[in-house]
């Protein structure tokens, strides 16, 4: 079998200026430290690229969009530097996108958890189906959502961001994220989604990239201090996942 089938990986199609970036794990698109370095990564070089004027930010399967944190690596990490270390892949991520001088659609197809939803609100123009349930379950598990909560918040507001971190055990609907902000559209189907997807991507292809690059400056426009923001925020988490609390929740979740 292949690595990216075993454990997971990015890849990135370009065809007529549209930058496809499309994450994979067999664990429902969880998130280890691998796949989140590699994610950074081809959102940096897409950024870069002179054959894409867009990007699209998509996960693989049908099913889940983004299961979150690895709880593999979470329960392996022991001390505070592997710790700040996996919560700066979520960071970096993040950053990549914010720094990205070409717009970035996101396709969410399923429910997302934790990074996932901090990754759906860190792309500029998010589309996604009824299915697409969002949570934030860091609390529940003796963390908390610091790093990907920057995005969050600036992508919903403080009120439903609170909603969020606080009901960690609670999904919310894909209509109530579409209400909050978080997605523009929510469609039916997968197939729905992928021609809604392609139609907004093939429109901005075309469009001045110089243009697209500045008014992208202007939304982020607050945010320049977030590497060193988000770099704190996972120093915390790398500090809380020591905790005797979060290595007993994730064993127990394990377990079952």
């Amino acid at each position: 079998m292949t690595d990216k089938t075993t454990q997971g990986g990015v890849t990135t199609e370009i065809e007529n200026g549209i930058a496809t970036i499309e994450f994979f794990h067999p664990a429902s698109n969880s998130l280890p430290g691998k796949v989140l370095a590699e994610l950074a990564g081809e959102i940096t070089a897409a950024g870069k690229n002179d054959q894409a004027k867009v990007i699209v930010l998509k996960s693989g399967g049908d099913r889940a969009f983004c299961a979150g944190a690895s709880f593999d690596e979470l329960l392996a990490i022991e001390d505070f530097e592997t710790g700040k270390k996996f919560f700066m892949g979520f960071a970096n991520v993040i950053n990549a996108a914010r720094q990205c001088p070409k717009l970035i659609i996101g396709r969410v197809q399923g429910k997302t958890v934790g990074g996932g939803v901090g990754m759906a609100s860190a792309v500029d123009y998010c589309l996604a189906t009824k299915y697409a349930s969002v949570k934030l379950s860091e609390l529940a598990i003796g963390i908390g959502p610091f790093v990907v909560g920057p995005a969050v918040e600036r992508k919903v507001g403080t009120s439903a961001m609170s909603q969020l971190a606080i009901d960690a055990g609670e999904w919310q609907t894909a209509e109530w994220a579409r209400q909050k902000g978080l997605y523009t559209e929510v469609f039916d189907t997968a197939n729905q989604l992928d021609e809604a997807v392609h139609s907004l991507a093939e429109k901005l292809s075309k469009y001045n990239p110089d243009a697209m690059k500045e008014l992208k400056k202007i939304f982020w426009e607050g945010t320049e201090d977030w590497d060193e923001k988000l770099s704190s925020r996972a120093a915390l988490s790398g500090k809380l996942v020591l905790g005797d609390f979060t290595k007993d929740f994730i064993q127990k979740f394990k377990n079952k």
